[in-house]
């Protein structure tokens, strides 16, 4: 028996929600709050549905197929939507509609999944990432993805949401793929066509709390619970009366996705507010229902967790949740102090200096367990025994991007020069690089917060969105009154990506193309620190990597965020290449392919000099005969 499934439900694909089975439909509903339940036909009848032991209700509804709409009557009174609808045609609060997954016929049979080693993430989402955001325009990407090297899309939230537009955090129906970016087939259609071309996609589940806007779950069964403090209100109930059904709720769920939209593993949100002191923390059952559902092939768990608690990704033998991989958010902010300058709010504990960044190519997270003055406590846990792949790199993400008030992107906040070099120290570094949408070839559309709500919540999401930037004392009043209100459309149109711009863009484009081609193909950047990785710390702004590979085989990495750097000599060992090598240039940020100046000769019989605002790699190669001195770049 899986981890998710119910005795009672024996004989279903999934313990709740409406199945097609041979004669009809059969509903099964969690609701111990209800003394009766009924199939409310949309203009038909009112089937009511037979008492299960713990608080289920279920039963057949002959001669019915996909297609029919419903909701459930409670208590022969009010009628709300199937808290585990398959989708919802008109939103939230519209009726439910029965869908047959068989109908769609997979492509995929020959599909293995994906495992973390050597994967580039995309995050995107769906409603921005074309004109029509659609699921059908998204597909027709792929291949440009594909050619760029990226390997695994990483999709924001798509269970649906009320309104018109959103990012989808404040979803309601975790098992019906919002109508916003079209049928639940072409959801599947998307993902087929991604794996046709060799590449996975996951999906960012929100488990830590509920939509405040069509939300009905708490009709039918107490899915939240005040018994722990949530940010965004009443937490997710798993271990309080009734926290039994809502795992199973949510077990079923996370299998769901990967199970009938062959998704390929979940980024889980905010898992530090997913509160649970059961004996097997719901975190870990996550991870084992997730692999449980995908037989056969392979799938990755990736957890967003502030605190940076490195259990998430330690095995289950040992006390941890069994996640392959969390984001980073170390990296990130010292990577944005030291290209922006700014270093207010949740940046002022990251210096942006170079021995952070050398600290987190060897050791992931930066904080791991020290004090942080931000918060006041201490942040983080050791991560000593962590692969380097198991800490996915970013420059930008939906949440980063947005918390910058006017939503800039880092093309606009940073010199060309500095942002290529960071792109460089991403993309190379040894842990999972992510890529934001049109961060590839240097969008200027702005991410910012939208969400269609109704006219008072829109004024307390807008009043929260304000008071939370205040924290940046950086961002002046002017800053505010011109920012887009999250209800407002044009905030929303506001982000769609310009695709033209990668038309114009092509240096950029071709800087992140060249890079991952190196990341893919070099045997030393590919093996993601295999054999180790060390770094010395060169001046003020600048610093270099040592990533060890066979037999001598290793690579160099200067990166110098600051002026030109020069020096009669290095006293520092790292910079020695290997025996019987020199040091020849492999790639370097300042190509004229990508808008740079040229390299100069990195190492000189007389000095090194090391370009300001660049990076370059560099590879250790047999020196030939009678060859004493580096050759020129």
């Amino acid at each position: 028996m899986t981890t998710w499934r119910s005795e009672a439900a024996a004989g279903r694909r999934y313990p709740v929600g409406a199945e097609l089975v041979e004669g009809g439909v059969h509903f099964r509903v969690w609701a111990p709050r209800a003394r009766s339940i009924a199939v409310a036909v949309e203009d038909g009848p009112v089937i009511p549905l037979a008492s299960e032991p713990e608080g289920y209700f279920s039963g057949l509804v002959a001669d019915a197929g996909a297609g029919l709409r419903y909701r459930y009557e409670v208590d022969g009174e009010k009628r709300y939507p199937d808290p585990a609808s398959r989708f919802q045609p008109e939103g939230p609060h519209g009726p439910s509609q029965v869908i047959d997954p068989a109908r769609y016929r997979w492509r995929d049979a020959d599909w293995a999944g994906v495992e973390l080693h050597g994967q580039v993430l995309y995050e995107l989402h769906v409603g921005t990432f074309t004109p029509e955001g659609s699921w059908a325009a998204a597909a027709l990407k792929l291949p440009f993805l594909k050619e760029l090297g990226v390997t695994v899309i990483e999709m924001m939230p798509v269970n649906e949401f009320p309104g018109r537009f959103g990012w989808g955090y404040d979803g309601v129906d975790l098992f019906a793929p919002t109508r916003l970016y079209g049928s639940p087939d072409d959801l599947r259609a998307f993902i087929d066509a991604a794996h046709g071309l060799g590449m996975g996609v996951i999906h960012d589940v929100v488990y830590n709390h509920f939509g405040p806007d069509g939300c009905y779950l708490n009709c039918f069964a107490p899915y939240t619970s005040d018994k722990h403090a949530n940010e965004w209100g009443e937490s997710v109930n798993f271990d309080g009366e009734g926290g039994a059904g809502v795992r199973e709720f949510v077990l079923a769920n996370a299998a769901y996705w990967i199970d009938e939209f062959h998704f390929d593993g979940l980024r889980v949100d905010a898992t530090q507010a997913i509160m649970d002191d059961s004996p097997e923390h719901i975190l870990a059952g996550l991870t084992k229902a997730a692999r449980e559902a995908a037989p056969g092939r392979s799938v990755i768990i990736v957890g967003e967790n502030e605190p940076q608690h490195a259990r998430l990704m330690r095995p289950f033998d040992i006390g941890g949740y069994g996640f392959d991989a969390l984001w980073n958010d170390d990296f990130h902010h010292s990577a944005m102090v030291a290209l922006t300058g700014r270093a207010e709010a949740y940046f002022k504990d990251h210096e942006g200096s170079p021995q952070e960044f050398v600290s987190a190519a060897k050791y992931g997270f930066l904080f791991q367990g020290q004090f942080y003055a931000w918060q006041a406590k201490r942040r983080g846990a050791p991560a000593g025994g962590v692969r380097p792949a198991q800490f996915v790199m970013f420059l930008e993400n939906h949440d980063q991007v947005a918390n910058h008030a006017p939503g800039e992107r880092l093309v606009r906040r940073t010199s060309p020069g500095r942002l290529r070099a960071a792109t460089a120290l991403t993309l190379l570094m040894p842990g999972t690089p992510m890529l934001f949408q049109g961060q590839e070839f240097g969008s200027t559309k702005p991410f910012i917060y939208f969400a269609d709500h109704t006219p008072d919540l829109a004024e307390l999401v807008r009043h929260g969105r304000r008071g939370f930037l205040d924290q940046f004392q950086s961002v002046a009043d002017e800053a505010g009154l011109t920012l887009l209100s999250p209800e407002d459309p044009a905030a929303f149109e506001a982000c769609k990506l310009d695709w033209d711009e990668c038309e114009r863009n092509v240096a950029t484009l071709a800087l992140h193309r060249d890079l991952l081609r190196l990341r893919r193909e070099d045997p030393v950047f590919a093996s993601q620190g295999a054999l180790g990785v060390d770094g010395a710390v060169l001046g003020p702004e600048a610093f270099l990597l040592r990533f060890f590979g066979q037999d001598g085989d290793d690579r160099l990495l200067l990166v110098n965020f600051g002026r030109d750097l020069v020096r009669s000599s290095l006293a520092e060992p790292l910079a020695a290449p290997p025996e019987g090598r020199l040091w020849r240039c492999l790639w370097s940020s300042e190509s004229p392919a990508y808008g740079g100046a040229g390299t100069p000769v990195i190492e000189s019989p007389t000095h090194w000099r090391i370009p300001g605002h660049a990076a370059v790699a560099l590879s250790g190669a047999p020196a030939e005969a009678g060859e004493a001195e580096p050759q020129p770049a």
